[in-house]
């Protein structure tokens, strides 16, 4: 059978040659997934899992799959007669010098991330005296790129800086300590951290860990016991201190905050609601003062101002609000409001700078930053180069020093100085990409009519000029949950789409935070169907608008994107040509029985809810509603990798599995398990060129068409 692939591999090469690429199917005989009969039963309704084996990573027949399901991939993907060409420009595209946002230390330095071009990782820079040199290089502490360096956070002397690092992509954290001055290491290691920071106070830090998980499952158990510690420098992990501990919430998470000078530690926890539950800790007397345990409200801490704490939230304010209260009196009924709810826009982010406040906002997902003294009246607007995304740096009360990265679709992260006392912007770097006029490029947002009525934004960018004529290729992107905005921003790689003549579409959908908390709550739990809508009414909004057609039109979505993706293609499989959901969250009914799954309940709901929660789950799950019935799907290629410990590999793996097993037509089911890689953040680069030259690859040979 192999040597009959081939041939027709090697056929379909040479028509290739004289003919379009829709012209030639290649013939793949999937690896074959044997099935159990497991079946669970949700207050009566009787669900089948067939392929629950392939839920245990470690086994030896779970590695075989997965190492037949990478060749037949590798093979498909091998003969597509442009794909070295795509890796080429691709690499090209990605080989310019990035900037990261520039921070002063406590040692009174300034430090920045940079990437001169296709290193694997940012190293980080340090300038004194006008000097520039090396800080941290995250490069030399894995021969392949694969360790991330994730966070730094000096002490407040600026004697020593402790920095995070992730290995492989994983979630998990290990903390290390460093003498600024010199760069010496110090013995000081943290293992099985996650989620979390170094919150300096005194003679060391607070942190956030697991207990180790059992069974050597350290990419796939239930996450639970997530405790704050306090680590003494010159220690060993195992004489560090709990100074927190919820015994009576296992599936919370919980984050340390220190105002610095002060004998307090806050405590912000998550995991049962859409939001954080406060509390603080007297470190003087160890009186722990609970000023809200309910998870209703999202809250996060910007920062201490004379003697008073102040919060971000959407307490009594749906589009958020800046709300402050004092150290010495937290109860919730002594806060006051210091910035209110806009009326027309989202507050997503505050930095103190000196007397001053810096105010993110978010219009249509667009950013607008606002100056307000420190009572919140409103001082300037800030003078932004375009219509695109901005982050600012962090709070630093005693200065009025303020860096701001700038970025669009078309646009690399800019970095600018800002004066909220002037309202001067001065540009400190502009990324120059070789061989790229992005004034050849043009962004506009559309609004467009969902299922139900409602209106909803989306981007388009294309290459000025391109004609409405139907006959356009269509990159439609998604996520559409957790209170996340998708935002314009600068992809490397997305400009070998759009150089082909692609349009490259960001739709809004419900279940974000584009319009606020009532936004976020229209996509979730019992009205996630509404997201699945408004993906569907924007591929029909291209369509209807004369922008393409179904033939031509390309959705993709990461994690709850994949989600989006998976359960879309199910509902309208006429719709697309070609479908890639990356780290999905496939399988609904057991998504909360892994690592930190359990989180995700307040968007998705859980099967052990009730009955009625079950069912809605189960209509929409992508593995369960997958049809069998000779229906034609689009070619698909799933995405998802071994040290994924967000969204287990096992989700995708039942997923592609459950396809192949389906009759869904003859387009191509194929899914990409890539090695030493997690849920996407501390990729490397060569990892990231890999990747997208296989799913460009395969976008543009099942689209008919043959990129220049």
């Amino acid at each position: 059978m192999l040597s009959k692939i081939l041939l027709t591999i090697a056929m379909c090469i040479v028509s290739l040659m004289v003919a379009s690429a829709s012209e030639c199917n290649f013939v793949l005989q999937y690896p074959q997934a044997r099935t159990v009969e497991t079946v669970d039963d949700y207050f009566g309704l009787q669900v089948a899992d067939p392929y629950r084996w392939l839920e245990d990573e470690k086994s030896a027949e779970t590695k075989e799959w997965v190492k037949s399901q990478n060749k037949i991939t590798d093979d498909y993907l091998s003969q597509i007669p442009f794909r070295e060409d795509l890796r080429s420009r691709l690499t090209v595209l990605n080989n310019y010098t990035k900037k990261g946002m520039p921070w002063r230390g406590n040692d009174g330095r300034l430090y920045q991330s940079v990437n001169d071009g296709l290193k694997n990782q940012a190293v980080v820079m340090v300038t004194d005296n006008g000097v520039e040199r090396v800080f941290l290089d995250p490069n030399t502490l894995s021969e392949d790129g694969t360790v991330a360096l994730t966070g730094i956070f000096q002490s407040p002397d600026g004697k020593y800086t402790a920095y995070t690092i992730s290995r492989s992509g994983s979630d998990w954290s290990e903390i290390y300590v460093m003498e600024t001055s010199t760069g010496k290491l110090l013995d000081d290691h943290i293992e099985w951290a996650k989620f979390t920071d170094a919150q300096w106070h005194g003679d060391g830090f607070f942190y956030s860990a697991y207990p180790r998980p059992d069974g050597g499952r350290d990419f796939t158990a239930s996450n639970e016991g997530h405790n704050i510690y306090y680590h003494k420098i010159g220690t060993s992990q195992s004489e560090d201190v709990v100074a927190f501990e919820d015994a009576a919430h296992p599936f919370h998470f919980h984050r340390a905050f220190v105002p610095e000078g002060t004998p307090y530690l806050f405590v912000i926890s998550e995991g049962e609601g859409i939001g954080s539950a406060l509390a603080v800790k007297n470190l003087n007397d160890g009186v722990l003062t609970v000023i809200t345990d309910s998870q209703e409200y999202p809250m996060e801490i910007v920062g201490e101002a004379d003697g008073k704490l102040y919060v971000l939230t959407s307490l009594g304010a749906p589009r958020n609000r800046l709300m402050r209260f004092s150290l010495s009196a937290p109860a919730l009924e002594c806060w006051e409001e210091v910035v209110p709810q806009s009326p027309d826009a989202v507050l997503t982010g505050v930095r103190m700078a000196g007397d001053r406040l810096v105010l993110n906002y978010e219009k249509d997902a667009i950013s607008v930053v606002k100056v307000a003294d420190m009572d919140g009246n409103i001082k300037n607007v800030v003078p932004l180069p375009g219509l695109g995304s901005v982050e600012l740096s962090a709070s630093k009360k005693h200065s009025d020093e303020v860096f701001l990265s700038f970025t669009s679709f078309t646009s690399p992260s800019s970095i600018y100085r800002y004066n909220p006392l002037s309202n001067e912007i001065l540009m400190l770097y502009r990324p120059e990409v070789s061989g790229v006029d992005f004034d050849d490029y043009v962004t506009v947002q559309v609004f467009y009519t969902s299922k139900d009525g409602t209106r909803v934004p989306m981007f388009l960018t294309y290459k000025k000029g391109l004609k409405r004529d139907g006959r356009n290729p269509v990159y439609l992107y998604g996520y559409g949950g957790f209170n996340i905005s998708l935002t314009p921003g600068y992809n490397p790689s997305r400009i070998l789409w759009l150089e082909n003549g692609g349009i490259y579409a960001q739709a809004n959908l419900r279940g974000g935070a584009e319009y606020g908390e009532e936004w976020h709550q229209q996509g979730i739990k019992q009205n996630k169907l509404n997201v699945f809508n408004d993906f569907i009414a924007a591929a029909e909004y291209m369509i209807a608008e004369g922008w393409t057609t179904s033939e031509l039109l390309t959705i993709e979505g990461g994690s709850n994107g994949g989600l989006l993706v998976g359960a879309t293609v199910n509902l309208r499989p006429d719709l697309f040509k070609v479908a890639i959901p990356r780290v999905g969250v496939m399988d609904m009914m057991r998504y909360h029985l892994f690592t930190i799954g359990w989180n995700w309940a307040s968007d998705y709901g859980t099967s052990g809810d009730s009955r009625e929660m079950a069912s809605y789950l189960l209509s929409y799950s992508p593995i369960h509603t997958i049809r069998n019935d000779g229906t034609p799907y689009p070619a698909i290629l799933v995405t998802t990798a071994d040290h994924d410990d967000r969204v287990v590999p096992a989700h995708s793996f039942k997923y592609a599995a459950t396809l192949q097993a389906a009759n869904t037509g003859s387009a191509p089911k194929l899914i990409r398990i890539d090695s030493k890689a997690g849920h996407g953040a501390g990729k490397p680069v060569s990892k990231v060129i890999d990747e997208y030259t296989d799913i460009y690859s395969f976008i543009f040979y099942n689209l008919g068409l043959t990129p220049r």
